[in-house]
């Protein structure tokens, strides 16, 4: 199994179509999918541009639907939730189509949305997704971060980091193809034994830190290994549990 990272959309290679992508948004994105999924929404639908967003929500009944959306971290007007996985509760989700754009995630989701397949990770079921792919075995992955407004982030090379350790550590087969990819396996062991301290000094945690007491998702986002939930892109943008 050969791995990459690529930190941000921006360096996805173009003109590819990988044969299997993993898509992180530590903070908060991919947490907040996997916990929907968890709390037993239908489906979370994903999108970069919000007024694309709107419309498409437009064909679904009130009762079937849940508007998520966050810009710079803050809930965006109109919307019924920002993005937090403590805010997608079985109470709000269970049953639910979650219409989801946020400022980073969701734009790593559209540039690798045509990948063969596509799962999306956060630290709580990195485990999950490693026991999906060692049975997909492909030949090639894409883990692809979401970073901030198209730069790097530390938390999203971290979760790459421990995806990829992990995988080398069940399987002999696994090749890093690329320096970014590396540099992320050596962040890992690093801060393994302290994720919620790596993901507060990141600049996007003390972004978050800084707009309000973020502390409840800090915890819900460094945990690891937690949730056996696998979101897939079963349709173009829409990802379920599988």
């Amino acid at each position: 199994m050969k791995l990459s990272y690529y930190s941000v959309a921006a360096d996805v290679p173009s003109g590819i179509i990988p044969e299997s992508s993993v898509v992180i948004d530590v903070l908060r994105a991919t947490t907040t999918i996997a916990w929907a999924l968890e709390n037993g929404a239908d489906s979370v639908q994903v999108f970069a541009d919000v007024d694309e967003l709107k419309n498409e929500a437009k064909s679904f009944f009130e009762k079937d639907k849940i508007l998520v959306g966050e810009r710079g971290g803050k809930k965006l007007d109109g919307f019924d939730l920002g993005n937090s996985p403590l805010g997608v509760s079985t109470a709000n989700v269970r049953g639910k189509r979650v219409f989801m754009s946020t400022t980073n995630g969701t734009r790593s989701l559209h540039r690798v949305r045509e990948s063969k397949i596509l799962y999306t990770m956060a630290l709580p079921n990195r485990k999950a997704i490693a026991e999906r792919l060692k049975s997909d075995n492909p030949n090639e992955v894409w883990i692809v971060g979401s970073g901030w407004e198209g730069s790097y982030s530390l938390e999203d090379s971290l979760a790459a980091g421990a995806l990829a350790s992990l995988l080398m550590d069940q399987l002999e087969s696994v090749q890093v193809l690329n320096d970014e990819l590396m540099a992320s396996i050596a962040l890992w062991k690093t801060w393994e034994n302290d994720v919620e301290g790596c993901l507060r000094i990141a600049s996007h945690g003390q972004r978050l830190a800084g707009i309000g007491n973020h502390d409840d998702d800090f915890a819900c986002c460094a945990s690891l290994d937690n949730l056996s939930v696998i979101p897939k892109q079963t349709e173009m943008g829409v990802l379920r549990s599988s």
